[in-house]
Formats: C-alpha cells, structure tokens, sequence
C-alpha cells in the first residue's frame, strides 16, 4: 500500500442494523479496493448503499418505510463505521472538537495515553446515523465519554465520497452538486450566488402565456383580499431540492455538438466521474462503484479495475463480471453469503478456482463438488429436489477439482462465517478438518459414510439389477464396459453371462474396481490404461448424471434416501424452498 494509501479515509469497521434487508451486520473492511461478490438480493448493494447513506455529502431530506428493516419504522436502523481521517481533512477544525477513539485493530477503544502522554494507538472517529421512527435522519460522531455530537455536512463532504450506484443518468460527479467531485474541483464558492443575481435580471412574469398572467394577477388579488403579502411576481429563488448550480453539468464534444455527458454510456460516465475524483490533488475519497462492469467492454473492465488497484483510495464495488473478478488479483475479496452475512474470501486457496470457475462466487449458493462425477450426479439430484433448473434459483453446483482441493475450497469459505453446500467422499484423510467443517456448514456438506459415489451407489444395486447398471442409455459405452470386466477376468467372451458366471460371487466387487480405474495386482506396467477405463464408467459428469438417474430407474432411492434427502432440504431451505418429504423419478 502506498504511503498516500495510509492517508486516505478509510473505513475500519462497519456495522449495519436494521436497514433495509439487512436485520445485523458487522465487517472489517480492507484498505484498497473491496470486491463484494454473491448472488441476487442478497445485501451487495444495500452494503454500498449504507455506506452512501452514512457518509453523504448533502442532506437527504426523505426515508420511506422500505429504508426500515421489514419495515418497523418504530425499531429505527443505525450505520455505523469506525473512520480514519487524516488529521488535515477538518475534523480538527470543527468549532466544538470531536475527540478520538483508539484502534486496537478489532475495535474502537476508549484512547489510553502512555507515560508521556500520547495515545498508543491510532487515533479513529466513531460516526454513525440512525433513522428514527420520525422518519428523519440524525448524524452523529460518537464521543469516548458516551455522547453523541452532530456529524456536520461540511465535514462529510471534505470526506469526499465518490458514489456510482444504480443507473442513474444524472451522476452527481459530472455536475455542480454541492459536494460533488466536480463541485470540489472547482471550488468556486460564489458561483450561485453571481448565477442568482444574473437570473434574477430576467423578468420571468414576461415569459408566461397570457393566460399565465391572467392567473397570477388573480393570486394577486385574491392575496390581497385575504390580507396576505401582495404585488406577486416571478423570480429565481432558493430553497430545498435542485440548486441552481446543480443544474450545471460537464458536457463534451460530440461531431462539433456539446452534448452533456449525463447522457453519453453507463460506462463512460462512470469513467469520467472517477476521472474527475482523480484530479482532486491530495483527495482520495472513499468510492463506492456497483456493478463496475455495467457499461464497460472486458479490456475496459480490466483497465478500471488496474486503475483503481494502484489508487490511493478505499474502494467498496461489487460485481458479477468473471472478467473484473479475474482481474481483481490486489484486491480483498468478500463474499455475501444466503444469510445476509459477509465474510472473506482467502486468495490463495481459491486462487485456481476463481479463475476456472468464477461463477461460484457469484452465485446466491454455490455448493463444490469434489469432482466431475460428484458434480454431475450432485446437479442431477438438485434438479429434481428443485423441479426446476438450479441457475433460476441461483445455485451454482462447482467441481472442486479433488479431495483435497475441495476441502481446501470449502474452508477458506467457511473461515470467514460463510454457508457454502459441498460433496463429498470419504477417503480417510482429514477427519478432524471434515468434522470442523461439517459442524460449520451443518446439513449443507454431503459426505458419504465411507468411501466414494461409485462404492455407495453400487453397494445397494440388487444382483439381479447390474446389468442394467452396466447399460449405458446412450448405448455408446456398453460394449466396452463388458470389455474391461472380461480383460480383467482374463476371459475372452464380453458377453454379460459369461461375465457374470466367470465372476461369480466378486461380480460387483469387479465392477466397482473397474468404474474406480483400480490397478491390478502385477499390472503396474499397465497403469495408465487401467485408470483410463474408469472414463468409460462414471468417471464425468454424464457418468455422475447417470448414476442419478439409476438411483431412480434401479428402485435405490428409498436405500439412500435418509443420507441425501436432507442435504437436498438444506439447499432448498438455503434459497428460501420450503422441505419436500421426498424426490420423485
């Protein structure tokens, strides 16, 4: 991070209760560029909204019952952040001083002063506003002795917010909004009131229809009549809503036409806005981008995400763009889990993962799979637990490319608070990582008892079952599934009887070796082929499709039933399904 950086507002900690779909939530965010990820409605933007909220730079004048949790009005909501400000950015030059707390690094503390009587830690400010069940907003800075004093617009706006949230035309970087980026560049305090005396020459009454008039010469009279305040007239005036600068915008050539760049692409006015904020020497405001691939073509994408990397600012952006999630390699990556809860992602362990899978991350549930057989037999399961396809309800199954892979995947989202669903076999290894794991995720991670899906799901095909377990239903890997049986019983006929008779009471056992690709004794020479035959078995995600669909055709469901049902419920329950009691064929 870079000595600017380290200067720069930045937001320590963040508490949210109450506002809008979000019941409670507490984080620590990075400095740099915060990439939120997750599915639909789950919080993201309500995330970046509240920030909004807390540090805006002008007086919202409305709230609405949809801004209250379930809309409890009488409950109230509270944002809070604990927030580094650089000693020159005018908390210092507030008329009644606000006092700081200390940073221990998880917490705001009351500041201890050592020996010689400086604080020990890094001095932060406690600010937060509350929605009270007046539907009004109170601005606060929390004092270490417990009160509470004003948290002023002037000194929100010298905080700098950079805000690019939603699709609204009219960003208010590109104009002369109070507070707005464009308005810190310029800095020309005087330039409303010189546009109000210039528009107050304009006689307005003279630009009314005659009709117009008419109807003002009768307000006229009929205020006189009531002995009000009379000679009415029509002029600029001030008061709440649109200033008049605010009215004023950047606009930029266009085959010699001055169009405004309000009304020029998503993307490039998101550029532009963040252009604008980049000009403000010293500044590194707190920016806040949602959806930063809206608008913008990948190499854009990219080129935005680099940018705000090497900044000095603290970014919060969310995103569903693979590129932008490729591309945030210096970023802190957080996901926002089915509960509302956000925690984070750790790079290292899902780094291979990110990139050959991204969608696991921003789906509203993703559940990793240990392999392809797993994942294809886990969506094939899912599917008819949903009735449906599981990207309509924003589950993403993932492979997770191994045993080990998988349980490294699923504990570096599990450690910051998260609920991922998994799958997998028991191979032996881990247990005490399993049993942490699965007393965090509950009935969301599927294991088998012991061993794998392939021994499992034969173990339970009744003798007079497994040649239809043999048969594959494109008829394409039959015949080679019988060859593989009668080379390893060293028998030339691949005839399902001789087989079967040649095999005897170890039948099933040869074929569960055979779909696992195991060695046989003295064949080590031989390896390669032998674990290539496992291909021809359920080795992929046709394979694992297929031993789902067995489960049903070969009458094994009610067998395995208490095992999977459950895991099923909790991804029903994870995106809001109610319980089935059973999965049909």
């Amino acid at each position: 991070m870079t000595d600017a950086a380290s200067l720069a507002p930045t937001i320590y900690a963040l508490t949210v209760e109450r506002f809008r779909g979000i019941t409670s939530l507490k984080w620590k965010p990075s400095r740099g560029v915060n990439v939120i990820l997750g599915g639909g409605d789950v919080g993201k933007t309500t995330i970046l909204e509240a920030i909004a909220l807390l540090l805006s730079p002008v007086n919202p004048t409305t709230l609405s019952d949809p801004d209250y949790y379930n809309r409890h009005i009488d409950a109230g909501f509270s944002i809070e952040a604990v927030l580094f400000l650089p000693a020159g950015g005018g908390i210092n030059s507030q008329l009644k001083p606000s006092w700081p707390w200390e940073w221990t690094g998880e917490e705001a503390s009351v500041p201890t002063l050592e020996h010689d009587g400086q604080s020990s830690g890094e001095p932060v400010y406690r600010v937060r506003v509350r929605g009270t069940e007046d539907l009004e907003l109170a601005y606060e800075i929390i004092q270490p002795d417990g009160s509470a004093d004003s948290f002023p617009v002037a000194l929100r706006r010298t905080i700098g917010l950079v805000r690019l949230l939603g699709d609204d035309r009219n960003d208010r970087d590109l104009r002369l909004v109070q507070g707005s980026a464009l308005d810190r560049l310029l800095s020309d305090k005087g330039l409303r009131s010189r546009m109000a005396s210039e528009l107050a020459k304009n006689d307005v009454k003279k630009k009314l229809t005659t009709e117009a008039q008419t109807e003002l010469k009768n307000l006229d009279t009929a205020f006189r009549n009531e002995s009000l305040p009379a000679g009415l007239d029509l002029a600029i005036t001030g008061g709440q809503g649109a200033s008049i600068a605010s009215m004023i915008g950047l606009t930029a050539d266009r085959s010699g036409v001055p169009l405004p760049l309000a009304s020029w692409g998503a993307g490039t006015r998101r550029l532009s806005a963040l252009a604008i904020a980049a000009q403000n020497q010293g500044e590194a405001p707190i920016t806040l981008v949602d959806e930063v691939e809206r608008g913008l073509e990948p190499y854009r994408q990219r080129m935005l995400i680099e940018k705000l990397q090497t900044g000095s600012s603290q970014v919060f952006l969310t995103t569903h763009s693979p590129t932008v999630l490729s591309a945030a390699e210096q970023s802190s990556l957080w996901y926002v889990d089915h509960t509302g809860q956000i925690g984070p992602l750790d790079g290292t362990k899902i780094a291979k993962h990110r990139k050959t899978d991204p969608e696991a991350f921003l789906s509203r549930l993703a559940v990793v799979a240990e392999g392809a057989t797993e994942l294809g037999f886990t969506t094939a399961i899912l599917e008819r637990a949903f009735g449906s396809s599981l990207e309509k309800h924003g589950v993403h199954v993932s492979d997770g490319g191994g045993h080990d892979t998988t349980l490294d995947i699923l504990e570096a989202l599990a450690a910051g608070g998260l609920r991922f669903g998994g799958f997998a076999d028991d191979e032996g290894k881990y247990p005490t990582r399993w049993a942490k794991l699965h007393t965090k995720l509950g009935a969301l991670l599927f294991r088998w008892p012991s061993r794998c899906i392939e021994e499992n799901i034969i173990a339970v095909v009744p003798d007079n079952k497994l040649e239809e377990l043999i048969t594959d239903p494109s008829g394409e890997k039959t015949g080679d599934r019988l060859r593989i049986l009668a080379d390893r019983l060293g028998i030339p006929s691949k005839d399902f009887a001789a087989v079967k008779t040649t095999a005897g009471s170890g039948f099933k056992d040869l074929i569960i070796k055979a779909a696992l690709g195991v060695v046989p004794a003295g064949k080590e020479s031989e390896k390669k082929e032998y674990k290539a035959h496992a291909g021809r078995w359920f080795k992929s995600i046709a394979g694992g499709r297929e031993l789902a669909d067995k489960l049903f055709s070969l009458t094994l469901w009610p067998e395995l039933k208490p095992q999977l049902l459950p895991f099923c419920n909790a991804v029903r329950k994870a995106v809001g399904l109610s319980e089935i009691l059973d999965l049909h064929g």
